[in-house]
């Protein structure tokens, strides 16, 4: 496999408040469970944390890479070719390409809680999405990723 000229790899990590309202989940379980007993109790604080520690990771285990020749957002894998032109949005944008502006063809890999984003659109003929919106933290290193990737694939 032929590396892109210049690699991007994030993952979209939740917040660190979700591990705070992880442990709470773990406290309200063990304060349910209270009554049992202290071993319940406690069975009830380690497990319930655990799982709510286990769901948020999983939600945030999300990655956006660009490798390859090809953007791979999730599950989607989409050659750099069939790719246009990549928009960096603000909060501001990023919201209302989220809400009135969305096409409901689109691909769309959204973290509320991340602010900024990308929309890149989709130039092959034979696809139907329209466009594709990235939550990003960094959106202008993935839009210089995405060109030089293109700019290689069209050298070769």
């Amino acid at each position: 496999m032929q590396l892109s000229v210049s690699p991007y790899e994030e993952r979209l990590t939740a917040p660190r408040t979700w591990w705070l309202l992880s442990f709470l989940v773990g406290v309200s379980l063990a304060l349910i469970l209270l009554p049992f007993g202290t071993l319940p109790m406690l069975g009830g604080l380690a497990g319930g944390t655990a799982v709510a520690a286990v769901v948020a990771s999983s939600y945030g285990s999300v990655r956006i890479r660009v490798v390859g020749g090809h953007l791979i957002a999730g599950d989607a894998k989409i050659p750099v070719s069939a790719l246009g032109e990549a928009e960096i949005l603000d909060a501001e944008e990023a919201r209302a390409w989220r809400t009135h502006k969305a096409d409901p063809r689109s691909f769309m890999l959204l973290r509320a809680y991340i602010p900024g984003a990308l929309r890149v659109d989709v130039t092959d003929p034979a696809d139907p999405t329209p466009y594709v919106f990235l939550s990003t933290r960094e959106p202008e290193r993935l839009a210089q990723a995405l060109r030089a990737a293109k700019e290689s694939a069209d050298a070769s």
